[in-house]
């Protein structure tokens, strides 16, 4: 059979559009971030693009996963994939509007049609799921939205007799302002190794003063890719203790709480692999709530992460709502380093 591994690398826009933005290597690509609200710049197919106001210096980014295989297209359902040998990256955009159903519904129906895809296509474990929620924050007729989508997430799992607990996928659930609910993933052949943070209540644990339904996710996920490579692949990481929101009001120290917990999910994904992966060494995706807290936000990454890091020199920065209303401030990051998984 034959094997393929898999890279990302991060990219300028400009850069991806100069070099054609396309080719037979890509698996998939996400784009972050547009001009003060313009339209998203032009990709081939399989730029994802999360229209986020930007906030950092340099442009868009895209973060570009390409294969050493061959990859074909395709589509299931209401999702389209692109697949290697090994790999699978896909995308599903559901509008609760055009199909007369509730939120609760629609995120059952998105995460039914990947599962029924992941199945069919032979790619069977999800590593990573990008989720991008319509009003997050907002009410769904007496529960929040977030909590509906947790809601409908879960019973997909369930459904699909996939874990909701220990092995569920890496995972973070951004608000938009309007448009369908947005989900793009990463799945593969193999499962991947799940990566807790002892800081925190595993999120598939929370208790059910957060909704009905806890969010089904791991804090990160471990993922060989082949070539004497592993990524670390980290969820959504905010301002949590325990399962407690922590520093309300203060964006300072809820990004100091989010490094702390950064720190420790690398510390406890060193536990279950070789990689030297470091913090400052991270592909960081950062999500504020409130544009003017941008520029203190961006100081204390400084202050702890240091202004030539690789983490915070290839930082994006865009507006998003958090899951929590009370969270300002969230990041999500990935790395890959030469090592293995440990037995």
């Amino acid at each position: 059979m034959e094997v393929s591994s898999l890279a990302v690398q991060r990219l300028s826009m400009a850069r991806w559009q100069a070099a054609g933005a396309s080719g037979g290597d890509v698996l998939g690509a996400l784009a972050y971030g547009t001009m003060a609200g313009g339209p998203a710049p032009r990709g081939s197919d399989q730029v994802m693009h999360i229209t986020a106001r930007l906030l950092s210096d340099g442009g868009p980014q895209v973060d570009v996963w390409r294969s050493s295989g061959e990859v074909e297209a395709g589509r299931s359902g209401d999702v389209r994939w692109w697949r290697d040998a090994n790999w699978l990256f896909g995308t599903v955009d559901l509008d609760e509007a055009r199909h007369d159903m509730g939120f609760e519904e629609i995120s059952r129906r998105a995460y039914k049609d990947i599962f029924a895809t992941l199945t069919h296509g032979g790619r069977p474990h999800l590593l990573r799921v990008w989720n991008y929620v319509p009003r997050i924050n907002g009410d769904g007729g007496g529960l929040e939205r977030y909590r509906q989508f947790n809601a409908g997430r879960q019973q997909a799992f369930l459904e699909a007799r996939r874990p909701v607990l220990e092995g569920a996928p890496a995972a973070c659930a951004l608000g938009t302002p309007s448009g369908p609910l947005s989900i793009r993933f990463l799945a593969g052949r193999a499962e991947p190794v799940p990566v807790e943070n002892p800081r925190q209540v595993s999120a598939y644990r929370y208790p059910r003063d957060y909704g009905p339904s806890a969010p089904t996710f791991s804090r990160a996920a471990l993922a060989s890719l082949g070539d004497g490579r592993v990524a670390l692949l980290i969820s959504g990481t905010a301002s949590i203790v325990g399962h407690a929101s922590v520093h309300p009001g203060d964006v300072r120290a809820q990004t100091r709480e989010t490094l702390r917990n950064l720190q420790a999910v690398i510390d406890s994904a060193r536990t279950r692999c070789n990689a030297p992966f470091d913090i400052g060494a991270l592909d960081c995706v950062v999500y504020v709530r409130d544009p003017a807290d941008a520029p203190a936000v961006r100081e204390t990454l400084v202050q702890h992460l240091g202004a030539s890091s690789h983490s915070l020199r290839n930082a994006v920065v865009v507006q998003a709502d958090i899951c929590r209303s009370d969270l300002l401030v969230e990041i999500e990051a990935h790395a890959v380093a030469a090592g293995a998984l440990l037995a």
